[in-house]
């Protein structure tokens, strides 16, 4: 149990081997680690979806490409050790606005979509984060439409 809480904290280090206190970075590196998840659920990666994935975090995030870089890495790392989604959600439960949560499924959609197919098993895992950090359905279909009628 340690172990695991030590490489979770461990995950959000900032480049120079200290804690990242900034609230704004821990929230983007969660966000990632969740739209990893997403990507990652039809089991193939494409180069757009990757692409995408980077684009959305530099623009949600407002971040340069080397911090947008580095959170992919440490989201990477993150998803990669996670058993489970709680870390991730319990995080997004405590910081975020209810329209900073519809952002981010917004954004999941945008990482299911980026390859102009969406995958039943993309589409649950979206439907899945939704309620876990408490998105109404009404809201969460919305979104999607949003998503899915700029594609």
């Amino acid at each position: 149990m340690m172990t695991k809480l030590k490489s979770f904290v461990e995950t959000f280090l900032s480049p120079d081997g200290k804690p990242n206190s900034d609230p704004q970075i821990l929230l983007s590196v969660v966000s990632a680690a969740l739209m990893i998840e997403v990507l990652l659920a039809d089991y193939e990666l494409k180069p757009e979806e990757q692409k995408t994935l980077l684009d959305v975090i530099r623009k949600t995030f407002s971040l340069d490409k080397a911090t947008a870089d580095e959170v992919l890495k440490q989201a990477e790392k993150a998803q990669q050790d996670a058993t489970d989604y709680f870390r991730f959600t319990s995080q997004i439960n405590d910081s975020c606005t209810p329209q900073e949560k519809v952002t981010l499924i917004e954004n999941l959609w945008r990482v299911a979509y980026a390859d102009g197919e969406l995958h039943h098993y993309e589409e649950h895992l979206v439907r899945r984060i939704a309620d876990l950090i408490h998105v109404s359905h009404r809201d969460f279909i919305t979104a999607k439409l949003r998503v899915a009628d700029t594609n």
